[in-house]
């Protein structure tokens, strides 16, 4: 199997991938429970609607059942009136999906695996940029890849790296640590700072 390797941005040669990380074969179903449980656990889930024995008014009918002519009515908090109840309304719930830590580590390492092998990922130096300037992160970005959206995977501490990049169009930037599957999967191009990717490589992302 020939060595996995990525173009470094900005700069010369080219970065070694680790094939235990980079190297995996495509896994959809997987991919798609982590993506899926990710985006479940983003939902607030807290809408909430009132019932008709939540609203107020309705004490007694709004007239008589018979001699009307009208429909009988026996309350004005029933959903058919206007300010009535709901029905089968949004209430609290917890929309957190279940995925085992494992399965969810090589759900990112599949998706990474996948920018490895489509010539979408690429390294970068934390120090490739002597000042934090959406300008020169635009140029460095510019000589490699145009295709939006992009993803950047910074390790702790490179900041200013972080800072040129975010202002970019439909750029995305991540701490190595908290990487979801659906950042990447979502990504078109993906850029990883080679701390972060030795942070990759030593199993410390989570």
């Amino acid at each position: 199997m020939a060595a996995l390797t990525a173009p470094v941005v900005g700069g010369t040669g080219k970065v070694e991938l680790a094939a235990e990380i980079f190297g995996h074969e495509t896994h959809r179903q997987l991919l798609y429970e982590a993506v899926r449980a990710e985006m479940l656990a983003r939902r607030q889930g807290t809408s909430q609607t009132k019932t008709r024995g939540q609203v107020a008014g309705g004490a007694s009918k709004p007239w008589r059942q018979k001699g009307t002519g009208r429909a009988r009515q026996g309350t004005i908090r029933a959903p058919q009136w206007t300010g009535g109840g709901v029905v089968f309304g949004p209430h609290p719930r917890d929309y957190t999906g279940k995925i085992n830590r494992k399965a969810h580590l090589k759900a990112i390492r599949i998706a990474l695996s996948a920018h490895a092998a489509d010539g979408t990922l690429a390294a970068i130096d934390g120090s490739a940029l002597s000042e934090p300037r959406t300008k020169l992160a635009a140029e460095l970005v510019s000589g490699w890849r145009s295709e939006r959206p992009l993803v950047l995977v910074v390790a702790p501490g490179e900041d200013d790296l972080g800072r040129a990049f975010r202002n970019l169009e439909r750029t995305h930037v991540v701490e190595v640590g908290h990487v979801e599957a659906a950042d990447l999967v979502w990504a078109r191009s993906l850029i990883v700072s080679k701390s972060a990717l030795a942070i990759f490589e030593g199993g410390d992302a989570s």
